[in-house]
């Protein structure tokens, strides 16, 4: 780039140069010409004089110093000439000048040379006897003078073109620089030329795209790998929750296989077998449900739904396994009409419900509460039991978690259920809230819009 504005610069300032040469060379050649011709007139007019006083005696040793001096009769004829034999000379009387003196007293013209190469100027003055003196001189054409003028225009020519290059390579550097340092990380922060602002703003532009479109790459990459990660372990805790049951199962019928069982203890040899199909069963079906959740449960349609009766239906269902538990079951509350899905509702209902239930003590409680608002509908689950370390609480919702390690073995579950209404809530655009400290119980409040998601 800085080759090409150098060589730009150099033709533009050299044809600069030459044109202003040749202009200057003109306007010099005409005031040359404009003094030329007024210094003919003069010498015409002092010559006319002494030829008027001394007649032909005038020109008797005249020195003429680059001047051709032609007297004319009346007629016509040349009377004398400094320059050629004035008997074989043509008649003049159809002279352009000769003409102009005859005609106004004073006449002048401008000739070219055979050669081409100068031009003649004349002046004719009319005398009083009605002849007429004429004076000529020999005027350089421009390209004689340029010739003449040779060795000063080639130096100064020469000068010219150094100081050009010079001038252009400084200034080609000068005019690159600012672009050679421009500091393309930050573009905006650039001086330099306003003529380059606009680039400099889609270049920012376009960097801010890419390093959001960067961003969101290393984002999605993360999740990726988060979810992949993920995927590993919950195949792996799926793969040690199915070990449990099917190893019950598959004891259990080995023993029933072998005839190792005495009559009487194989009815509950089969109800082992069977509770561990149920509970394979019950495993399966939440990871259908957490993975149908996952992808967003798009197949689902949002309804009008009362939650207040989603959790009386609840209550009623787990009715049988709180009383058995030795825990009160409550529910407190007014119609709550809201927009959802009525299945991921009612799972949210049941599994708080059912975990209150679990995870209580005997004689305790759990106590349902339905508040419909302006724009919400607030869901309350609380029970007095264990309550849930606060080291513990942040990972309760995550997929196959138990915090009590103890009791997890003696409780019916397959640690799906929190995770299960986490998803189920987002799916409503619903905050799930926790408060609970050991030995206080738990409350869960799960806020749902009205108006759905």
């Amino acid at each position: 780039m800085t080759k090409k504005i150098f060589r730009s610069l150099l033709l533009v300032a050299f044809t600069v140069f030459l044109c202003s040469l040749t202009l200057i060379m003109g306007v010099l050649y005409d005031y040359f010409s404009r003094i030329q011709q007024t210094q003919l007139r003069m010498q015409t007019q002092l010559a006319a004089q002494g030829v008027e006083t001394g007649g032909a005696d005038y020109f008797d040793g005249l020195d003429a110093q680059g001047f051709r001096i032609t007297w004319i009769g009346r007629d016509g004829g040349v009377l004398y000439d400094s320059d050629a034999d004035s008997v074989r000379m043509a008649n003049h009387l159809e002279r352009e000048e000769v003409r102009e003196a005859l005609m106004s007293g004073f006449g002048q013209s401008h000739r070219l040379s055979a050669t081409l190469t100068e031009r003649m100027l004349y002046a004719a003055q009319r005398l009083s006897d009605g002849t007429v003196l004429r004076l000529a001189i020999a005027q350089s054409s421009v390209l004689t003078m340029l010739l003449g003028m040779g060795q000063g225009v080639a130096s100064v020519i020469v000068i010219a073109l150094a100081l050009s290059v010079v001038l252009a390579r400084r200034l080609s550097g000068r005019i690159v620089k600012p672009l050679n340092e421009l500091d393309l990380d930050r573009p905006l922060e650039n001086g330099g030329y306003e003529e380059i602002a606009p680039l400099l703003r889609r270049l920012d532009s376009q960097q801010r795209q890419l390093q959001a479109q960067n961003n969101q790459l290393l984002l999605e990459m993360a999740e990726k790998t988060q979810a992949e990660q993920a995927r590993r372990e919950f195949t792996a805790n799926v793969s040690h929750e199915l070990k449990t049951p099917l190893h019950v199962i598959s004891g259990y019928a080995e023993l029933l296989q072998n005839g190792m069982v005495k009559p009487e203890d194989a009815a509950p040899f089969a109800g082992k077998i069977y509770d561990g199909a149920q509970q394979m069963g019950k495993l399966l079906e939440d990871i259908m449900r957490l993975s149908h959740l996952d992808e967003g449960a798009r197949d689902m349609q949002f309804e009008d739904t009362d939650l207040y009766e989603l959790a009386r239906a609840a209550a009623a269902e787990l009715a049988p396994a709180a009383e058995k538990a030795g825990v009160t079951l409550t529910v407190e509350g007014r119609a709550a009409p809201l927009r959802a899905i009525p299945v991921l509702a009612r799972s949210i209902v049941f599994d708080l419900c059912e975990n209150g239930v679990k995870y209580n003590r005997p004689g305790g409680t759990v106590e349902v509460k339905v508040e419909p608002g302006p724009d919400t509908v607030r869901l309350t689950v609380t029970d007095d039991g264990p309550g849930i370390p606060l080291d513990q609480q942040e990972h309760i919702f995550e997929r196959f978690y138990r915090g009590d390690k103890s009791r997890g073995k003696d409780i019916p579950g397959t640690g799906l259920g929190l995770s299960i209404v986490k998803h189920a809530a987002q799916v409503h655009g619903a905050a799930i809230d926790l408060k609970s400290a050991p030995g206080q119980g738990a409350a869960f409040t799960v806020t749902f819009p009205k108006n759905g998601k």
